[in-house]
């Protein structure tokens, strides 16, 4: 009151709007004092993580490749000329023996007709020189003539029959050479390429024809660096096409390439596959190798492993929440490593975002997997044995 008064006097205007701005301040205290304390949010971050489980596939992996013919063969000519028919078309079945392409045999039959001609004047020569020689030994068989002149006559003979034989040779062989005119599939098998086409010159063993025989296929797969060894020694081989995934074919490595492409820095590998009608040429397929341990193993990423002061650990993650966990490491398989204690099947591991989590912190899995791979691989290995 006593204020009032005094800037009432001092001011002489009224106190009413100081009042007001009082109250007003008054007020505003109240509600603050009786409003609720602000809700913290608690912190939960997002993690990917999987869901242990022991497996007794030590090696796994799955590559793609090509369905290939085990053997290709070049073909061409073997006497150079005109090409003036072909047989067949890329994709045709061929038999053994069935005309593929044909040459202008018109200078080839010149050639044999000449030998043919030379073969007949060797021939009556020969004949001229054996009358020679009988009339001879007659002759000297009545002390008509020397024997060193009968000597002479039956030289004669012997080299009229050597002319004869030279003679019959080079026919055969222009006999041949006209043969070759014709070229013919050597084995069964399908057309994969043509080379050369109707009015084209070649020369001899020049290849016009690419057929891949039948019978037994085999997949071309690149192999990594770091994974070569490793799958070399693998027995259980399985191959399943893409066109029925299905169905496990049994394979075997037959060869690895002892050095690395120089595009894709991996090593070429052949996987026979015998007895598949149903893989086609050209078809993709996919390789998978496994191999399995005496005791099950229990295998993370290597993103799951989270280091501090020389502990390996893993964070388990229990109830929303994740725990600190130290694990023993037993080696390492390619991207993965093998956990020998601290952890066992059923439990949840992260395997991204280690390094942001803390004791107790609140976690939501993004894409858990309910099966490791080695499982699926494990599974597709049975199911390519039962079969």
């Amino acid at each position: 009151m006593f204020a009032l008064k005094t800037l009432r006097r001092e001011t002489g205007a009224p106190a009413l709007p100081a009042l007001r701005l009082i109250a007003a301040a008054a007020l505003a205290m109240t509600v603050a004092a009786c409003s609720k304390p602000a809700v913290k949010v608690e912190d939960v971050r997002p993690v990917r993580a999987i869901v242990l489980s022991s497996s007794n596939v030590d090696v796994s992996a799955e590559l793609a490749g090509e369905v290939v013919p085990r053997v290709v063969s070049q073909l061409g000519f073997r006497v150079g000329g005109k090409i003036v028919a072909r047989k067949v078309d890329v994709g045709a079945s061929v038999k053994k023996g069935q005309v593929l392409m044909q040459l202008d045999p018109a200078d080839l039959q010149l050639s044999q007709a000449q030998a043919k001609a030379s073969l007949v004047s060797a021939e009556t020569s020969r004949d001229l020189a054996r009358a020679e020689l009988k009339r001879y030994q007659d002759l000297r068989e009545k002390n008509f003539v020397s024997q060193a002149v009968l000597d002479g006559k039956d030289a004669s003979y012997k080299a009229a029959q050597a002319n004869v034989e030279a003679a019959q040779a080079l026919h055969r062989g222009q006999a041949n050479q006209s043969g070759y005119a014709s070229l013919l599939a050597d084995v069964d098998g399908v057309v994969t390429r043509i080379e050369a086409e109707v009015g084209q010159v070649v020369a001899p063993g020049t290849p016009v024809v690419q057929v891949a025989r039948s019978g037994e296929k085999e997949v071309v797969i690149g192999i990594p660096e770091d994974k070569v060894e490793t799958l070399r020694g693998v027995k259980d081989v399985v191959v399943r096409l893409w066109a029925d995934p299905k169905q496990a074919l049994p394979g075997k490595i037959r060869e690895v390439s002892p050095v690395a492409d120089a595009a894709t820095r991996t090593y070429l590998a052949k996987v026979s596959i015998p007895d598949a009608p149903q893989a086609r040429l050209g078809m993709t397929a996919v390789v998978q190798f496994a191999s399995q341990t005496a005791t099950p193993q229990i295998k993370v990423p290597l993103t799951a492993l989270f280091n501090e002061k020389s502990q390996s650990s893993v964070w388990v993650v229990e109830n929303g929440a994740v725990k600190l966990v130290p694990v023993t490491v037993g080696g390492v398989a390619g991207n993965e490593l093998l956990l020998t204690s601290g952890v066992k099947p059923g439990q949840t591991v992260v395997t991204a975002g280690v390094n942001l989590l803390k004791p107790g912190q609140k976690v939501s899995i993004l894409g858990a997997e309910l099966a490791s791979k080695p499982d699926a691989a494990a599974a597709a290995i049975s199911v390519g044995a039962a079969k």
